[in-house]
């Protein structure tokens, strides 16, 4: 399920450069201006967060340089599925992730993907799945299948599509992404976010470019390659 941390946190339209840039400031290169402009908001899609809203935020954060990232993703997309998820401390706001400079994965996107981060404190997964395409087939990892659930704490997801039945104690929708206080993790000032006391979401289904957290527990992984996913 990649990601932003606190150092590193993670919605359109790119400022307009002014005439003249300020004393002291670096002018943006013509490239520059137009991998920015690149930037696909349509690629985000997850619960009840406006992607164009976040969008306009993300941009201008970055044209301003208040944003990075914690490493420079793949560009290559991987699905999580899970039973069942359960989370304490839930977080989620907009973010933007990049790739490593001159990515073959990279398209018309500037090498930029658009993402949702859904930070958890403390997760459990039932039957859990990761598969990527490697082009003809999947690399397939399982865990959580039987009496032991995968467990992950400070679990970051950076995904462009998220689905399943969720459900929330004590939610919060619409706060200031830097004044998140449940979880491990905060986003940047401006940006819109939610957060809740627990999360649980059933038939998790999720499109991911990250995932990071400070302890993983796979108990009974599997890997494999697979001519199907997961």
């Amino acid at each position: 399920m990649a990601s932003s941390s606190d150092a590193n946190p993670s919605a359109g339209s790119t400022p307009e450069p002014s005439e003249a840039p300020e004393s002291g400031s670096t002018a943006e290169t013509p490239a520059s201006s137009a991998r920015r402009g690149r930037v696909r908001p349509r690629r985000a899609a997850v619960m009840a967060v406006p992607a164009t809203v976040i969008a306009a935020g993300l941009m201008i954060l970055t044209a301003q340089g208040a944003l990075g990232v914690q490493f420079a993703i793949s560009g290559m997309p991987f699905t999580v599925t899970a039973t069942n998820l359960d989370g304490e401390g839930f977080a989620q706001f907009g973010g933007l992730d990049q790739m490593a400079e001159g990515s073959p994965n990279e398209g018309d996107t500037g090498g930029q993907v658009l993402v949702v981060v859904s930070a958890i404190k403390k997760a459990t997964l039932e039957k859990l799945c990761q598969s990527v395409d490697l082009g003809g087939t999947n690399l397939l990892i399982r865990a959580g299948e039987g009496s032991q659930k995968v467990s992950a704490t400070n679990l970051t997801t950076d995904s462009t599509e998220l689905s399943g039945n969720a459900s929330f104690d004590n939610i919060e929708i619409g706060n200031d992404a830097s004044t998140l206080d449940k979880s491990h993790t905060r986003g940047p000032k401006g940006v819109f976010s939610q957060q809740a006391d627990t999360v649980h979401i059933g038939n998790l289904r999720q499109t991911n470019y990250a995932t990071t957290a400070a302890v993983f527990k796979l108990p009974g992984l599997k890997l494999s390659f697979s001519d199907k996913g997961c």
